[in-house]
């Protein structure tokens, strides 16, 4: 057997390996100590390198974890995330779905997992999947607004980080973990997720797999909207199927670490396999894989200088393979590591930071029918400084960052239009914190921000099906450059919170995919050409939760967001509407129950030949029981969705007039902790 098929072997294999693995686990748990529950903190890891909670923090940041997270998990990182204020999803189709923040997408979101970037393809184009299954998911912060100065131009409109347990970074003795498997929905789900964290003192070592599949979505109506059928004359096909939309995925990951007393060192691998229909071609799927190392460290506590080390680094092999009636068209790949190493300083005065560098090499290549973009190599190196002053009442925020970039597309086989391009951004930001009572606060941050051209942005030329365009790139660009300005005002009495937010940014250069009213000769789409304009992003946000009663709360939510080209005066595209949400959450005893509502308005605001969106009302509710077992918890839990039974259309989705959400389901699942 070559390598090649022996790689082959273990891949398919390592989940069902995994799953064995978590079921000898499983049979061996009475024979461990006493388990002690392993719970990652409810502590942005994102927002902020020194470790505080959000109300500290002078960016906006959301952390889902527990039963929130349960109770929004859903088939896609982005379509798990929606609804959040601030945040929407491109929902092309029900298998591929990124996290859209402030009306900002793609090379603007940056995306990683325990604080590493993920090296995909899901930001060259809407139909690739994030390769983040939240089945396996213990908390995602989402820090809304610029964070460019931590996590690159990438990070200039918002930052998601997944965050599990692969590496563990504490000590245990015994086994713990948690089991989920869930079955219905509008797309018949069938999924299954285990996790087990075992060790001693010195030792921790992680398992999790999981596994999907689902068919079809099933519909309340047609795929194809009636607007877009007035507008063009698409046929209203297929009613109450969501045609090529079912999909099957599996994955998993093992790790391990050394404890130490004031750290730790580990490492673990993690695969990730997904086969799904991409919606807007009934003949294409989508094979996607992903392997991934990681390496982590960190030292506390060290009585010098420099109090605190830590580094952390991964390294991606990627390939996408998009499937028409079983015969490969195009073959997308991504190889690279990226990774980061921050020094804590002991404190100066009373000032305390960090020191950080960071890095990313990556090969990129697609081939085939659609390789619309050259094989380009980047490469990024970045230096950065965060600092923090506390002053009675109010906790000054400032920093820095120099990043230097590469992109190099040289190796493009049409050798007249080989290009390579440099780039420094230059960023930096300024923010507070005033808590002027002990109930109130308000936040303010000013952030300036610069981004490298990505490189599609640069480089792409041809036809890419997926959005139906011919899309052209422009090698001479300069960097995008942006100002931003954030404040929020935050209350906090007991178990009540609300937060009231807006803010303004505007760039100077924004890079942006615009028609030309022009058709390509040789496919007949209409000509797309990545321009700079000058934009601005505007918009508010608020967020509560009020205790009503014992064990009963009211939670209340919404947004808005307005982007304009400011050359031309007109809207930019895919811009969610104004959205208002509420909801009502009871537990008590082994009882749970919730209760949430987001309407959405129509959006009548739109970009040059984007069709508007009519409003919808989402209602989803979920209850739950837990079993009367005294050796761990065991949920049984049931979750409608769409109860209203709403033609449910994402202005936000480049896809929203031929794929809507599902019809009015219901899913039924348990879970188990030990």
């Amino acid at each position: 057997m070559n390598k090649s098929s022996l790689l082959q072997v273990r891949t398919r294999f390592a989940p069902k390996v995994l799953f064995l693995a978590i079921s000898c686990l499983f049979t061996h748990h009475a024979l461990a100590t006493e388990p002690d529950a392993v719970e990652l903190s409810a502590i942005s890891v994102t927002g902020n390198p020194l470790g505080l909670s959000a109300n500290a923090l002078a960016v906006p940041v959301s952390t889902l974890n527990g039963s929130e997270l349960s109770f929004r998990r859903e088939g896609t990182l982005g379509d798990t995330l929606n609804s959040i204020p601030g945040v929407a999803a491109t929902h092309f189709g029900p298998n591929a779905s990124r996290p859209v923040i402030r009306g900002l997408d793609a090379e603007r979101v940056r995306i990683m997992q325990n604080g590493v970037g993920i090296l995909d393809a899901s930001s060259l184009s809407f139909d690739h999947a994030v390769t983040i299954d939240p089945l396996i998911i213990e908390q995602i912060d989402v820090v809304r607004g610029p964070a460019a100065l931590l996590y690159g131009g990438s990070a200039v409109g918002g930052v998601v980080n997944a965050t599990d347990n692969r590496i563990p970074k504490e000590s245990l003795n015994g086994v713990t973990g948690r089991v989920e498997g869930s079955i219905g929905g509008a797309d018949s789900q069938n999924n299954l997720a285990g996790v087990v964290d075992a060790g001693t003192n010195a030792i921790a070592i992680h398992a999790d797999a999981y596994t999907r599949k689902t068919s079809d979505l099933d519909l309340n109506g047609y795929a194809v909207s009636s607007r877009k059928a007035r507008a063009d004359g698409s046929l209203r096909e297929n009613k109450g199927k969501l045609v090529n939309s079912s999909a099957s995925g599996d994955g998993g990951a093992i790790g391990a670490s050394f404890i130490f007393e004031n750290g730790y060192l580990g490492a673990s691998y993690s695969g990730f396999r997904n086969n799904y229909g991409t919606v807007a071609e009934e003949a294409v799927r989508a094979d996607m894989r992903s392997d991934r190392v990681d390496v982590a460290t960190e030292f506390r506590e060290l009585g010098t200088l420099v109090n605190r080390v830590k580094a952390r680094m991964a390294y991606t092999d990627y390939q996408h393979q998009e499937i028409e009636d079983g015969a490969v068209g195009t073959t997308f790949k991504n190889e690279g590591v990226e990774g980061s190493i921050e020094l804590g300083h002991e404190k100066i005065g009373n000032i305390e930071g960090v020191l950080g560098f960071q890095f990313q090499n990556t090969d990129f290549e697609a081939l085939g029918d659609e390789a619309f973009v050259p094989p380009v190599s980047t490469t990024s190196k970045a230096l950065y400084v965060y600092e923090e002053l506390p002053i009675d009442a109010f906790k000054l925020s400032f920093g820095g960052r120099v990043e230097h970039t590469s992109q190099d597309a040289a190796a493009w086989a049409k050798a007249a239009n080989a290009q390579s391009n440099r780039f420094n951004a230059y960023s930096y930001a300024l923010g507070g914190v005033y808590t002027f009572t002990p109930n109130w606060s308000v936040a303010t941050n000013f952030s300036h921000n610069e981004r490298a051209p990505s490189y599609f942005e640069l480089y792409a030329d041809g036809a890419h099906l997926a959005t139906g365009q011919y899309e052209v790139g422009n090698a001479s660009f300069s960097k995008e450059r942006s100002n931003g300005l954030d404040a929020q005002l935050r209350w906090k009495a007991g178990k009540n919170t609300f937060s009231f937010g807006a803010y303004y940014t505007r760039f100077s250069s924004f890079l942006g995919l615009l028609e030309t009213g022009v058709n390509d000769v040789d496919s007949g789409l209409p000509i797309a050409q990545f321009s700079a304009l000058s934009a601005t992003f505007k918009g508010l946000e608020a967020e509560g939760k009020f205790n009503l009663i014992d064990h009963l709360d009211l939670t209340v939510r919404g947004d808005y967001v307005r982007a304009t080209n400011r050359d031309n005066g007109d809207a930019l595209p895919r811009i969610t509407p104004l959205r208002l949400g509420t909801g009502l959450r009871y537990e008590y005893n082994r009882i749970g129950a919730r209760l949430d509502v987001l309407h959405a308005f129509a959006q009548n605001r739109t970009a040059e030949n984007e069709l508007k969106t009519d409003g919808y009302t989402d209602v989803t509710a979920m209850v739950s029981y837990k079993l009367p077992i005294t050796k761990f918890n065991f949920e049984l839990f049931a979750k409608a969705k769409n109860l209203l039974n709403q033609e449910i259309r994402e202005h936000s989705s480049f896809l929203k007039d031929i794929s809507p959400a599902g019809e009015r389901s219901i899913l039924l699942g348990a879970r188990a902790d030990f």
